[in-house]
């Protein structure tokens, strides 16, 4: 009998992907652990191997299509077997009759009415008639014609976008955190001006040791020292339990901006390594994310997340949470501004910094009293100790 190969457990409670790209055509001899198939998933692109060799008899799906986990992919014979015809439907009592087609009711109308729908291009089947034994009457098709004519008219040009891909992944992940989270979100301004300097007199040095350092390292530090003080920010609820889960380790997510919509793999165990090992993680991470390379490992277990939407412009924000983290940080655009310092004012390098944060878990007094902590380490870089953890 032929195999019907069905999408597997692609784990992380993903329940259904989209075919992004098929690699194999009816017809092609396929091995055993072949991918056969590239799926997209609210997570990564992955590609599906084939548990066995033979040949392709059909693809069950079309490109841009969703499957769900446990449905057919593709059916595959084995190397001298046929494509046999699939047994009927069973049941206990029996075999199930093949269900007979019931003819459709006639359409009643008159001639005149017939030919007045065919000169208005207007189907007749669909139209509700008011006449004698449910017959269309001229009114009814009129009325159908001015009914699909209002619902043609379109103010301008419009192009249709089919919702899928990433960007229906990401639609449905935000509208999720929208249901399951009550967000407040709070805003600071940061002076940065010694973690500019600092940064000014570092950059050459590292560069030549092919390092390249942005501010964001030293934020993500920030806030891993922070939520120390801070844990019902680094934290998870558990929905059926009724509880927090306070988590003992730092992993960040870090949103990455690509042509189909955002990316957000995660650092783990930040509070291991040092900003210099970070920068060089985040570019690698920031690269594999935008040539959909990363795997769904490195997009998983975040505990915090932080969207540096600063290095695009603009200012404050209100973030949406990255469920099921219970908050987000957003960064906007450093930008001069006057500043009060010893009493006289200065043109500073000011951050603005976002917090959006659950309040069903804390509380306005933590997270801002979290903000102030993380604007208190980038105001004075040398807290964080760039060589060590």
């Amino acid at each position: 009998m032929p195999f019907d190969f069905l999408l597997p457990d692609l784990g992380e409670g993903i329940a259904e992907a989209e075919i992004r790209k098929w690699l194999v055509t009816v017809g092609d001899a396929v091995e055993e652990h072949q991918p056969v198939v590239e799926v997209e998933t609210d997570k990564a692109v992955v590609e599906v191997p084939t548990p066995r060799k033979g040949t392709v008899l059909s693809l069950a799906c079309g490109e841009g299509e969703t499957v769900r986990v446990g449905e057919i992919l593709l059916t595959i014979a084995e190397e001298g077997e046929n494509e046999e015809p699939r047994p009927r439907s069973v049941s206990v009592v029996g075999e199930l009759p093949e269900a007979e087609e019931v003819p459709a009711a006639p359409v009643l109308a008159t001639p005149a009415v017939r030919a007045l729908a065919r000169e208005r291009g207007i189907p007749l089947d669909g139209i509700q008639g008011t006449g004698p034994r449910g017959s269309i009457t001229r009114e009814d098709l009129l009325a159908a014609a001015e009914k699909r004519r209002v619902g043609d008219e379109k103010p301008g040009p419009e192009e249709r976008i089919p919702f899928r891909g990433l960007r229906r992944a990401i639609a449905r992940h935000l509208l999720k955190s929208h249901q399951m989270t009550v967000c407040v979100t709070g805003m600071e301004e940061v002076d940065v001006t010694e973690l500019w300097n600092l940064r000014i007199r570092e950059k050459a040095g590292l560069d030549a040791r092919g390092i390249h350092l942005t501010y964001f390292p030293f934020i993500i530090k920030a806030v891993q020292h922070a939520l120390r003080e801070h844990p019902l920010l680094n934290a998870s609820v558990d929905e059926e339990g009724e509880a927090i889960i306070l988590k003992k380790y730092c992993n960040i997510g870090f949103a990455v901006d690509t042509l189909e919509g955002l990316i957000v793999p995660v650092l783990r165990e930040v509070e291991k390594k040092s900003i210099l090992e970070l920068a060089g993680e985040l570019q690698a991470l920031s690269e594999r994310a935008r040539q959909r390379t990363i795997t769904l490992e490195e997009m998983k277990g975040s505990s915090f997340t932080i969207s540096n939407f600063g290095q695009f412009g603009g200012g404050f924000a209100t973030p949406i949470i990255n469920y099921p983290d219970v908050a987000i940080l957003g960064c906007g655009r450093i930008a001069d501004k006057p500043w009060v310092v010893n009493g006289e004012i200065a043109i500073r390098k000011i951050l603005p910094l976002s917090l959006t944060f659950d309040h069903r878990v804390t509380d306005g007094g933590d997270a801002t009293r979290f903000l102030s902590r993380v604007a208190g380490y980038l105001e004075d870089p040398a807290l964080l100790f760039i060589e060590s953890v």
